[in-house]
């Protein structure tokens, strides 16, 4: 599995955890600028189209990125189409997923905009477009990779019991291999690393002591929620459609070879 066992994926996410609250920190600094998430708003009218501010934004920034080949990694996915065909040579990633046209970036810029920017940004308008957008890139960007590398950790647990996920995948029992996925302790233990970190890098350091700091950049339970209602169970759903189009190929493939 090279790269790909179970630790070296977990440490990966944990990674992202790190990521994903700097870049939540970053974007509170701004205030909720809300013209920038409605199309057709104040002067942007006319100027994106049929796009609003952020999605505009997003889709000239996606096209530099498509042209140095970031979609091509398996471990990215765009927000925006179409996408220009990348100007540097190809590159030959090791094929540990199955390709596949899972992609749930649509509902995590929906719990992204409605959910979580509210409870971090005051709601106002600063007129600071161009680094809210920005900065909104950077999160959601971390929030896809984190979420949609669920296929990752799921292909590994294939391969640990591929006669099972087969089975249930003929079945189409969703139920049974969300249940073989989830670890409730694991879960524990990552909302509880999550506030701490949140804590921790949330503070202003301004006071003596660490930990108790009153004026947190952005509020610990928002980090601790955006994974227990949104990150984990998004990733779930992807794992679980993974591995029935998973279980049903290999299916095939082995039909194929008798």
């Amino acid at each position: 599995m090279g790269d790909y066992t179970l630790d070296k994926l977990r440490s990966t996410l944990i990674r992202l955890e790190d990521t994903i609250i700097f870049a939540l920190i970053e974007r509170a600094q701004f205030a909720m600028n809300p013209c920038i998430y409605q199309k057709g708003a104040l002067e942007f009218s006319g100027a994106t189209g049929d796009r609003n501010f952020l999605e505009y934004f997003f889709w000239e920034t996606e096209k530099v990125h498509a042209k140095v080949r970031r979609y091509t990694s398996p471990d990215e996915y765009a927000f925006t189409s179409p996408l220009p065909e990348p100007i540097l040579p190809k590159l030959e990633f090791e094929q540990f997923i199955q390709p596949d046209d899972i992609n749930v970036n649509e509902k995590i810029m929906d719990f992204y905009v409605h959910d979580i920017l509210p409870t971090i940004c005051k709601q106002s308008d600063d007129q600071n477009y161009g680094s809210s957008a920005t900065k909104d890139i950077e999160a959601l960007q971390a929030l896809s990779k984190r979420i949609h590398f669920g296929k990752f950790i799921a292909e590994s647990k294939f391969r640990s019991n591929p006669e099972e996920y087969i089975r249930l995948a003929l079945a189409n029992d969703r139920e049974k291999i969300d249940e073989l996925l989830t670890n409730k302790q694991v879960e524990k233990k990552v909302l509880e690393r999550l506030r701490r970190k949140a804590l921790v890098y949330g503070q202003t350091l301004d006071e003596e002591q660490e930990g108790t700091s009153k004026h947190l950049r952005i509020p610990v339970d928002v980090v601790v929620d955006l994974y227990k209602k949104w990150a984990i169970p998004l990733t779930k759903v992807v794992e679980v459609d993974y591995l029935i189009n998973r279980g049903r190929e290999a299916h095939k493939a082995s039909q194929h070879q008798l």
